[in-house]
């Protein structure tokens, strides 16, 4: 499984982005410059990764940075599947 291309799916998913983010690179910003991305939202996207990828999230593990952008979102995946 691709991390990134899942990863994209569910932004797309919960922020009903309509196929807009599917392209992203891992450079492209999350946190401040994709408007939909709100902290109920942030909720929302780490509820659907961990059903799709079979983790858990702890309340500790998540700060900004996490959704700083797309490959840091990306890394704290491939993080908590290795």
């Amino acid at each position: 499984m691709d991390i990134r291309v899942e990863v994209l799916r569910v932004l797309d998913e919960v922020l009903c982005l309509d196929g807009r983010g599917r392209d992203w690179g891992l450079e492209q910003p999350l946190l401040g410059a994709v408007p939909e991305l709100d902290s109920m939202a942030v909720i929302g996207v780490l509820n659907l990764l961990e059903e799709r990828f079979g983790f858990i999230v702890e309340d500790d593990d998540v700060d900004g940075r996490t959704f700083e952008t797309v490959g840091t979102l990306v890394g704290f995946i491939a993080e908590k599947l290795a």
